[in-house]
């Protein structure tokens, strides 16, 4: 088995004139997985891009540890392979010609046979692929081809992992199989990896850190629940897959008790929202997931939940697990339910419904 890379630090701190906006990132990225979060064209790709040296900064620095890949002020861009950075792109890029162990040994020409033969052994036990050796790509599954892809990132033993959408059309299952068997490698090696992913059972399974990033700046950092639990705009509320959000208006506020009521812009409904820096008569937006409503068939009293709203229902659809349900009161509302509690409310198009939404699952979000 390999010994431990020493853990270091990528630290970066550039700036880079896009078509959209100027990418100005800061950030130091620790040992272990680092998920970075946004929603498309945020420059995700772009920051993955600059740290491998496909893409060259405008200004700034990048280094690992004492070893600089990248400083405007000394006129120093060492070259993608100089760079030891595994990078993984959603494409995959296997050669479709070569077979899997030729695939994955591919970077591995100038290392002595002896070395080379003991690493690819313990990559394809690693992603659980030893038998798939002479199989080209076009023999594999998408899973067996996210996981070589994976191996031939890995066996150069890089320094950094950059992972960009790398478990896309993947099931949830498989997905996290394989992050399983991500995360046991780099327990023994602990370098950098970022993680670039929409999905949000991806950023729950990796569950180490994340940054937010839109427009080119990072936002919110920190647990990944934390960070996603509590959006601050409309774009990483989207992204971070909640379902409803609504256009309201400040009613009024109570300082002594930390809420504000709002009243919804469609069909007047009033809710009662954690506080925010609002004024009466502000607009302001929500976000609200669905899974944080739950639903009633009779009138709910004595609750600790303030908002109680009566409502009926429009529509049904399965969708996987969950019955998704839109909910006319006021306001539309996106609410899920499971097919057990669909069947023992007997829930049904048209049928009256009162929605419970918890005060703090009501989340202010500004339009960017």
């Amino acid at each position: 088995m390999a010994a431990p890379l020493s853990a270091v630090t990528l630290s970066v701190d550039i700036r880079k004139r896009l078509s959209a906006f100027e990418l100005r990132i800061q950030h130091e990225f620790a040992p272990g997985f680092t998920v970075v979060f946004g929603p498309s064209g945020a420059g995700k790709s772009t920051l993955l891009d600059c740290i491998a040296g496909l893409a060259k900064p405008d200004a700034g620095r990048i280094a690992l540890g004492t070893s600089l890949f990248f400083d405007a002020t000394q006129n120093i861009s060492l070259p993608p392979q100089k760079r030891q950075i595994g990078y993984l792109f959603q494409s995959l890029a296997l050669f479709p010609h070569l077979s899997v162990i030729e695939n994955i040994s591919y970077g591995l020409n100038a290392i002595p046979e002896e070395e080379r033969r003991q690493r690819l052994d313990q990559v394809l036990q690693a992603f659980h692929i030893e038998k798939l050796g002479e199989r080209k790509p076009a023999e594999l599954s998408g899973g067996e081809k996210q996981r070589v892809a994976l191996a031939r990132s890995l066996v150069t033993q890089p320094r950094v992992l950059l992972l960009d959408e790398p478990l896309t059309g993947l099931d949830a299952g498989l997905r996290r199989a394989i992050l399983e068997d991500q995360r046991a490698w780099n327990a023994e090696r602990r370098i950098p990896i970022l993680y670039v992913t929409h999905n949000r059972d991806e950023v729950d399974a990796i569950g180490e850190q994340l940054i937010t990033m839109e427009s080119g700046r990072l936002g919110k950092s920190g647990a990944p629940r934390s960070v996603l639990d509590a959006p601050q705009t409309v774009a990483l509320a989207q992204a971070a897959g909640f379902e409803n959000l609504l256009e309201a208006r400040v009613q009024a506020i109570r300082q002594a008790d930390g809420v504000m009521r709002v009243v919804l812009q469609d069909g007047g409904t009033e809710l009662e929202v954690p506080l925010g820096s609002a004024q009466p008569g502000d607009r302001v937006k929500l976000a609200i997931r669905a899974g944080d409503i739950l639903l009633a068939v009779e009138e709910p009293r004595g609750l600790s939940a303030r908002n109680v709203v009566k409502g009926s229902v429009e529509s049904i659809e399965a969708r996987g697990a969950l019955e998704v349900l839109r909910v006319k009161a006021g306001a539309t509302f996106l609410v899920h339910v499971t097919p057990g509690a669909l069947r023992s409310l007997q829930l049904e198009v048209g049928k009256p419904v009162w929605l419970v939404v918890k005060t703090h699952s009501c989340h202010l979000v500004t339009p960017q």
